[in-house]
């Protein structure tokens, strides 16, 4: 499906169209606000995922790793979910909507959790905090910030070679 401009500018939803009708993501340039759409797109969905999980592993008195393993599964779960409900609105079968939610989700969101969860075991005392901590979630906020920041120029690579959130383009 083919939409948007053909002349290289962006159009009104900042997408960059390159050369010959496509949306730039063949090598063509890719514009970091449409990188920072889809990054936040994935933060929301792992973020959902990750608190719950946080949530269900504190209330459960689980330790640590367990609580971890259950956030970040929430995450891609979320993750995929989120991209799955865009799709299947655009009328895609399911088993169709899950092969385009792993394709555009799965390296994005597998760096944005390396990168969140790295922040928060390196951060003094951050593991240990209640969720009624201000430790919990301000250390969580900063942790999604710098992930957000690394995952950002991921997703714009990926994008630029047709891949990641570029597979979403065509049920807009």
């Amino acid at each position: 499906m083919q939409h948007g401009r053909q002349d290289g500018r962006q159009d009104r939803h900042g997408h960059g169209h390159g050369q010959g009708g496509g949306h730039g993501h063949d090598g063509g340039e890719v514009s970091w606000a449409m990188a920072a759409r889809a990054t936040l797109h994935c933060l929301i969905g792992c973020a959902v995922g990750e608190v719950l999980g946080m949530a269900i592993g504190t209330a459960l008195g689980w330790h640590n790793v367990p609580t971890m393993a259950l956030a970040i599964f929430l995450a891609f779960v979320f993750g995929y979910a989120f991209t799955m409900i865009t799709v299947l609105r655009a009328g895609l079968a399911f088993r169709a909507a899950v092969k385009v939610a792993l394709a555009a989700d799965t390296l994005s969101i597998t760096v944005m959790e390396i990168t969140d969860n790295s922040v928060l075991a390196l951060w003094p005392g951050a593991l240990h905090a209640e969720l009624s901590d201000a430790l919990f979630w301000y250390a969580l906020a900063i942790a999604f910030a710098v992930a957000f920041l690394i995952t950002t120029p991921v997703n714009k690579w990926l994008i630029a070679k047709g891949k990641g959130h570029a597979v979403l383009h065509a049920y807009h």
